[in-house]
């Protein structure tokens, strides 16, 4: 992996996006958007995991954060981990999941073919941090998050997608999930 994908600055701020095993739609219920919205929540309040934006897409997420106690790779890691248990918990125990045999295949493939997992892989592995190392940075990263449902056809403003930090820039919409919006 190159130099340029790790988190070389401990205290800095990030811009990571991670994807499903084979980019599988799997937030389209609420209950495991849910499933992210109180990890991410419970990172923020317990695992000093400072959030600036993110955007909860169907088979991925962004974030820009920065891990308050220098460990941003750990924090990333534990909430990778944290998460794909529960989220793949949450689709075996969910009798209204109509894909639910296929999605569990999918992820028992990539699991098979990765010597690290145990049975499923729910995350791919990569995440390719890009540091925030200016202003401008940070604005076309928050830019980028904000406009991905835009961009994808899901939403004509960026506030109207309901799993995104762009309703935490407005004044007018209810969010979902409390951000830090100091650098």
């Amino acid at each position: 992996m190159s130099r340029k994908y790790k988190f070389n600055e401990k205290d800095g701020a990030y811009f990571i996006s991670f994807a499903t095993v084979f980019w599988i739609d799997v937030f389209t219920r609420i209950e495991y958007f849910n499933i992210i919205i109180n990890s991410l929540d419970y990172c923020r309040k317990n695992k000093g995991m400072i959030i600036f934006g993110y955007c909860i897409m169907p088979s991925h997420i962004h974030l820009i954060f920065r891990s308050d106690n220098g460990k941003p790779s750990e924090l990333i890691r534990d909430f990778k981990g944290f998460t794909s248990r529960n989220l793949l918990k949450a689709i075996q125990e969910n009798n209204q999941e109509s894909r639910k045999e296929w999605m569990l295949w999918m992820f028992k493939k990539a699991g098979d073919k990765n010597s690290n997992v145990k049975e499923y892989q729910f995350w791919q592995q990569n995440n390719q941090p890009v540091e925030i190392w200016s202003l401008k940075v940070f604005e076309q990263k928050l830019n980028y998050i904000h406009q991905n449902p835009v961009e994808s056809g899901f939403v004509i403003e960026p506030w109207e997608w309901k799993y995104s930090s762009a309703r935490n820039y407005c004044d007018d919409f209810d969010e979902v999930l409390k951000i830090d919006v100091n650098l």
